[in-house]
């Protein structure tokens, strides 16, 4: 028998109201977990204007998360967007069954939360990085 997890209208509420928030600078991300009992997702945290630094820092080194990034990125051509980016945080230090929960539901909640862009971290810290995103997003 698989295990779908569901996405409450809640999540989906907040996921929406974060994507259309007005930035104008800085970072800002929305990290959902996934509750194993009730087999749904849940807001854990939400940052604003948050370095990447601190936001790995912030992230559970043994739990699995999902992070709506809202990444303040400077172009060479002097301008700045504010593009989402999807952190698939995955510490391989994680529970299996925890971490098996999180991967058979990434796809819908990428669907879900509408980002194309998934940066995947497993390493903790170290592999959340402001160069990393840059890297990944150049």
């Amino acid at each position: 028998m698989s295990q779908t997890v569901d996405i409450p209208q809640e999540v989906k509420d907040a996921l929406r109201k974060f994507r259309f928030a007005r930035r104008s600078a800085g970072s800002a991300a929305i990290v959902i977990k996934i509750n194993k009992a009730k087999l749904i997702m849940e807001v854990a945290e939400q940052f604003d204007d948050i370095s990447i630094e601190e936001l790995a820092e912030e992230l559970p080194e043994n739990s699995p998360r999902y992070v709506v990034l809202s990444y303040e990125l400077k172009h060479k051509d002097g301008r700045t967007s504010f593009p989402l980016v999807l952190v698939n945080w995955s510490p391989t230090t994680s529970e299996t069954g925890m971490m098996t929960l999180h991967a058979s539901a990434l796809l819908n909640f990428q669907t879900t939360a509408d980002v194309s862009k998934v940066i995947e971290v497993r390493d903790g810290p170290e592999g959340l990085t402001k160069e990393e995103i840059d890297a990944k997003l150049a």
